[in-house]
């Protein structure tokens, strides 16, 4: 019978709650010991001469012996379609990006550079992080669809070339809120150069694909450029 003390108090239903609120979050967490009994929100119960909450040991005493004969799982194959994942799809991007060095709010800012940065023909070693607005038009009061946020850092000695680490974060339209990743090498110089896209987030998630930056415009003095985009994506 169970302790009156305790029931009049309501610890017994305190603690039964709370064991089987425990079960409940572990069922979800993992399935698959749910699907095949070992864990459920009675897997509990009160021991009527002591008046406390006490694991059901046959329950357990389950899991125990589903531990010893299962091996966890690392990695699995999964479909696509588990992950909701459709028929992938090639999407075409067209912005402006505007890399700003100059005034009172450059997008562009030095953070490092190596000692022989200032005498180099190439700024080799310089290191900036950027947040560059990106927009439809070559005009910098055209409307912004995204920001390009990162890093690049001239990476030759023989020609002006960036290493290019950033991300193409979109707030316009079915793209707001995603992402593309890029990483690669930069010729400034080129007429036309090819950036690989690495990955993505939110609608561009598996992403893969390449972009073109051609310059549209380029000052000699203040360093600032604007680089017209193409991009050509995988996605789902």
């Amino acid at each position: 019978m169970i302790r009156p003390e305790l029931e009049q108090s309501g610890e017994i239903s305190l603690r039964f709650g709370l064991i089987s609120s425990i079960c409940r979050d572990l069922s979800e967490i993992r399935p698959d010991l749910a699907e095949i009994g070992l864990i459920s929100s009675r897997s509990a119960e009160i021991s009527s001469r002591s008046g406390q909450v006490s694991p059901n040991p046959a329950a357990f005493g389950k899991i125990r012996r589903h531990w010893k004969t299962k091996t966890p799982v690392f990695s699995r194959n999964l479909s696509p379609s588990s992950l909701g994942l459709k028929r992938e799809k090639l999407s075409h991007l067209h912005f402006y990006f505007h890399d700003i060095l100059s005034g009172p709010k450059p997008t562009s800012v030095r953070v490092a550079q190596a000692a022989m940065t200032n005498t180099s023909s190439t700024l080799f070693g310089a290191v900036s992080v950027i947040d560059d607005a990106l927009t439809m038009l070559p005009d910098n009061s055209s409307k912004v669809v995204g920001r390009a946020q990162g890093i690049y850092a001239s990476a030759s000695q023989s020609e002006v070339g960036l290493l290019m680490v950033l991300n193409f974060a979109f707030i316009e339209g079915e793209y707001n809120g995603s992402t593309l990743s890029v990483l690669g090498r930069n010729t400034i110089f080129s007429t036309v150069r090819e950036l690989p896209i690495v990955g993505g987030s939110g609608v561009f998630r598996f992403a893969r694909g390449y972009a073109h930056a051609k310059t549209y415009y380029f000052d000699t003095k203040t360093l600032d450029a604007i680089v017209e985009y193409n991009v050509y994506v995988l996605h789902y």
